[in-house]
Order: C-alpha cells, then structure tokens, then sequence
C-alpha cells in the first residue's frame, strides 16, 4: 500500500511543474483577448475554424469565454460547439508528461479538430437564419481557467496566485485519480482487466457521460485511465469530445435557457460517442 501511494505521488508531482507554466501562459493569453476587436471573425465563415483552434488551448478558459459569447447571443450554435468540442482541459498536458502516451496527443488533436470544425459548420449550416445581438461598444468578454473573471486582481494574484491554486487543484484530482488506479491494480488487476476487455464497446458511452460532467476532474480521470490502460483510445476520444470544462457552468446559469442547454448537452454526449466509435473502429482496422 505505501508503494502505491508513493507512486502515485511522485507521478502526479512531475506534472506539476508542467501545469503550473502552462497556467500562467493560459491567465495571460485569455486575459488579453478582447472579444470586441474580433467580432467580425467570430461571426463569419472562418468562426468555427477559429473557435476549434482555440479551443484546442489545453484549458477550459475559452469554453467559458465561448458560453459567455453565446449566452449574449454574439456567436453562432456552430461555433460553440466548436470551441466545446475542441476543449480537452488538461487532458493534453498530461498526456505530453506521461512518457509513451504522449504519442497519442497529435492523433487526438487532430481527430478533435476535424470533429469540432465539421461540427461547427454543419450546426451553423443548419441555424443560417440564429439571430445575434451586438456587442456594446467597448464592451469585453474573458474567460480564465478557474471560470471566474480575474481581469480587477493585481498582476501577482492574476498570473501567479491564481495559476498556482488551479495548478495545486489540479494535482490533488490528479493524485487522487492514481492512487485509485494504483489501488484497483495492485488489489484486482486480474477482475479489472476483465472487466475492461469485456466492456470495451460500451466504453465510449460511459467516457462520454463522464466527459459531461462540467470539472477538470473528468478530464483528469479520462486522461489518466488511458494513461493506465484502463480504457481504449477510442473511449478516450469519446470522453475528451463530450469534455467542454466549465463551458456549461456557464450556459446552466441562465434557466431560462435550459432547453436550449440541455440540446447542447445532448449533442455534446452523442457527438463525443460516436466520435469514440468511429475511432475505435479505425484502430481496430489498422491493428
């Protein structure tokens, strides 16, 4: 049992210095995007182009900038679902620190980006006639990792204070995730393996649902189980498609909306399945 806490401490720890970097670049990027500047692009017919390259920004700030757009109904359907689709929270900084997964990063960038920007401009296809409102002159929109605007704190508390506690919330989901996967293989490997094998083709759903679920947690536990071999890529895929972090905290909080929020989240799970499926079914022709 100390073994495995101790490994599962000293794998989360060498991610750390990773994600705390990679924060502090996010709080200064996201800060200083001025959504007013660049409301032409984000209504043409670059916009889902534009939001998957954005959202493919290994945090979930842009979601949420995203869902506040759309929430002010600035942006199209197509190019939420862009940015939301493309969003993987930490799942591509861990995958880069973890040694022989970080191979699966390019495949998985380009398998979400091909999702997202096909998505978006079908959706937009489909809503050609979605009514916008126009911004305020003057008026700014950001997004931040955390969800919260920090754009009133002093510099120190913006880019330092505020990176490192994400950072540190991230590592205690990451900690926790390994010491459960530790657990569950040095006390049942040989039921959790066959568990795995025997439900491979139901994985892509239940990633997905998790996918959902509006935390960097879920992002963090699909990373890792793929990581640890506990799902396949396919399943993978699934769970990091549906993931669009805090996007819909943001969406929910406007009740009046919630039809129009629960389709979104509908499509986001059914979307992220099948591109799931679709992978899992090309890996299993390759191999």
């Amino acid at each position: 049992m100390g073994e495995v806490l101790s490994d599962a401490l000293l794998d989360s720890l060498k991610v750390f210095p990773f994600l705390f970097l990679m924060y502090v670049l996010i709080e200064f990027l996201e800060h200083r995007t001025n959504v007013s500047r660049n409301k032409n692009l984000l209504r043409g017919r670059l916009a889902p182009l534009l939001g998957a390259s954005v959202g493919l920004i290994p945090q979930c700030g842009f979601s949420v900038m995203a869902a506040k757009l759309y929430d002010k109904k600035f942006i199209r359907t197509g190019t939420v679902l862009a940015v939301f689709l493309a969003t993987s929270d930490e799942a591509f900084i861990l995958l880069l620190s973890s040694g022989a997964a970080a191979a699966a990063v390019a495949p998985l960038i380009v398998v979400k980006f091909a999702v997202a920007v096909g998505v978006g401009y079908l959706a937009n296809a489909l809503f050609r006639r979605e009514v916008l409102s126009e911004p305020a002159e003057g008026e700014e929109v950001h997004g931040s990792p955390c969800g919260h605007d920090h754009e009133h704190d002093k510099p120190v508390r913006q880019y330092l204070v505020h990176p490192l506690l994400h950072s540190l919330e991230v590592f205690a989901y990451l900690l926790a995730v390994n010491v459960a996967f530790g657990i569950a293989m040095h006390y049942a490997s040989d039921a959790v393996t066959r568990f795995l094998r025997g439900g491979e083709w139901f994985q892509p759903l239940i990633a997905a649902a998790v996918g959902l679920i509006p935390n960097c947690a879920a992002s963090v536990l699909i990373t890792q189980a793929y990581i640890g071999g506990f799902i396949t890529f396919g399943a993978c895929t699934a769970g990091l498609c549906a993931n669009a972090g805090l996007g819909f905290v943001i969406l929910f909080k406007n009740v009046r909306a919630w039809r129009r929020n629960l389709l979104l989240l509908a499509a986001m799970f059914a979307i992220g399945a099948a591109a799931g499926y679709a992978v899992a079914g090309i890996v299993r022709l390759i191999a």
